[in-house]
């Protein structure tokens, strides 16, 4: 096994290392694309329930909290609809033997958050979502709940990623990300009674039939209760290539409204050695009770800095990206807008 002392993400050099010495394993063979430059990809395996309710395992495996919350079962081996509204328990390919040292947290994909399939990871006896405790030896599960369209997903469909982390690394810095409403187009809202979004189907769907393009007056968008939203950020995004970024929410008492989902940004993302110079960070935000006013280079977000354990052998966009360069952009399912 590896040394792992020093504190920082560990670069994909490091988990591709972990996973030929088993500590991450899977139901079927890795994926060449899987491990991205400092996050691994995680797969849908055969079964998922739909459940009554979302759980924290806590005092348990998550399996046996299942069989208390299940409704009805469904195989993702011939594919599935997950409808809008409801939760579900899906079991993942990948299993997890951390070493000593090693801790894991995971987040939506970008193409997840963009078409608001909220998702979480569990594992068995967790008290938070998404985080995997140092030493963890056993399967991970994720929780889906679609909030604004039915989705088609089926196994190995990938949701999620996970980072894995030396130690505790420290905050290098945290940037605040505004919003940019001063385009042709400000951003985009979501239809509520659209279609199925097949989840592994790219440049597969008319994007006027689930989205209405917004127009800005005066450098402001007038965010409506319960809608979700895609919106750019005002500056551009840069990851450097010895470090990793994760896009956080800020405090609530600075409007009714919050960025629906965090996000990881790997190294090298928005960067000239990428090919990436001017890339915007893309936001997925919600209001919340009342309607509220955003205005133009408004601060919606923060991205917390953390370093890298080495210097990954890959940038993001090395195996081929959708986001890399992006403006304002709808996820990869949907065609260009015209």
């Amino acid at each position: 096994m590896r040394d792992f002392n020093v504190p920082g993400i560990l670069p994909c050099q490091s988990i591709e290392a972990l996973i030929r010495e088993g500590a991450i394993a899977a139901a079927t063979p890795f994926e060449d694309d899987q491990v991205q430059p400092a996050s691994l990809d995680l797969r849908l395996a055969g079964r998922c329930w739909r459940v009554r309710a979302s759980f924290l395992p806590r005092h348990g495996a998550v399996r046996a909290r299942i069989a208390e919350v299940a409704m009805h079962e469904l195989d993702l081996t011939r594919g599935a609809v997950l409808e809008r509204g409801c939760v579900y328990i899906a079991e993942l390919q990948e299993r997890l033997k951390l070493p000593a040292g090693v801790s894991a947290r995971a987040n939506p994909k970008s193409s997840t958050g963009r078409v608001d399939v909220f998702v979480r990871l569990l594992s068995d006896y967790g008290h938070a979502f998404d985080d995997v405790v140092e030493g963890y030896e056993g399967p991970i599960y994720m929780e889906i709940a679609p909030q604004t369209f039915s989705v088609l997903v089926r196994s190995g469909t990938r949701l999620n990623q996970l980072r894995l982390k030396a130690g505790q690394p420290p905050r290098l810095r945290v940037e605040s990300v505004g919003v940019d409403l001063t385009g042709d187009i400000a951003g985009f809202r979501g239809r509520r009674h659209a279609g199925v979004v097949d989840l592994d189907h790219e440049d597969g769907h008319d994007p006027h039939d689930f989205w209405e393009p917004l127009y800005p007056r005066g450098g402001q968008l007038l965010l409506d209760p319960g809608e979700f939203y895609i919106l750019a950020s005002k500056g551009a995004v840069e990851i450097p290539v010895m470090e990793a970024a994760e896009m956080t929410p800020i405090d609530p008492s600075v409007g009714e409204f919050r960025v629906h989902y965090a996000g990881f940004f790997d190294p090298g993302f928005g960067t000239d050695e990428a090919h990436g110079k001017g890339s915007k960070g893309v936001l997925e935000v919600r209001s919340h009770e009342t309607p509220f006013i955003l205005e133009d280079g408004q601060t919606v977000a923060r991205l917390v800095y953390e370093p890298l354990t080495e210097k990954p052998t890959r940038l993001y966009g090395d195996l081929g990206s959708h986001y890399q360069r992006q403006g304002l952009k709808l996820s990869k399912h949907f065609q260009v807008w015209e």
